[in-house]
């Protein structure tokens, strides 16, 4: 039997929600796509399963897309209409939805999100700007990503004072919270996975797991 693929709503198709629908449906999600503006609807139509042009505020027209069927629904409207983000997310939630992911602007706005039933609630702007500037101050993070509810993968230079020790010496998960899942040698580009008796070389890329603002309270003590 062939595995059922995942369902989901995006709602609001600017910069945000435009990237979220396409990289879901790289990821083989059944994506119905939703906005108010028609040119935005027909620039990714071909991309998803379905794309649809109509007021997200419509709580009939809202519920006929059947939110309460979908593994997730996002509510990715932007900063200039944040009256129709909140009614949005209260709508998908009236309607049933299991899973609603809506995006916030500032604090106040992600507390009324949260009020009316997000389940989650994500700011990509101050996410970006927050990991930008970690890269800025720390240059031995290379990269982060999030992968949701506050925790980062990120891909950091070995420390000098990490080098020629074990992971085991170094016991990073008690010491700063912070678990070492691959390491990308430096002399030969190679990833291996690492156990407690792998040493650490110059050059080595750790590639790590650890909430938001770990790695660089580390970096910033070694």
């Amino acid at each position: 039997m062939a595995k059922r693929r995942q369902q989901a709503i995006v709602i609001g198709l600017g910069h945000f929600g435009t990237s979220v629908v396409r990289s879901l449906a790289g990821h083989g999600v059944e994506v119905l796509a939703v906005d108010s503006v028609e040119e935005r609807v027909q620039a990714v139509a071909a991309e998803v399963a379905e794309a649809m042009c109509f007021d997200a505020t419509d709580m009939e027209a809202l519920a006929r897309t059947s939110p309460e069927k979908r593994d997730v629904c996002v509510c990715a409207i932007g900063d200039d209409a944040k009256e129709a983000s909140i009614i949005c997310t209260a709508l998908l939630r009236q309607a049933g939805a299991t899973r609603v992911i809506a995006r916030a602007n500032d604090d106040v706005h992600a507390r009324i999100l949260k009020l009316v039933g997000a389940h989650q609630v994500v700011n990509p702007e101050r996410a970006f700007g927050e990991r930008f500037a970690s890269q800025i101050v720390h240059a031995g993070i290379k990269g982060e990503m999030l992968l949701g509810e506050g925790v980062l993968l990120s891909e950091v230079v070995t420390p000098e004072a990490f080098v020629s020790r074990s992971l085991g010496q170094l016991r990073l998960p008690n010491a700063f919270g912070v678990t070492v899942v691959a390491i990308r040698k430096g002399t030969s580009g190679t990833v291996v996975l690492p156990d407690a008796d792998t040493v650490l070389a110059e050059g080595d890329v750790m590639v790590v797991v650890a909430r938001e603002g770990v790695v660089a309270k580390m970096m910033e003590k070694h």
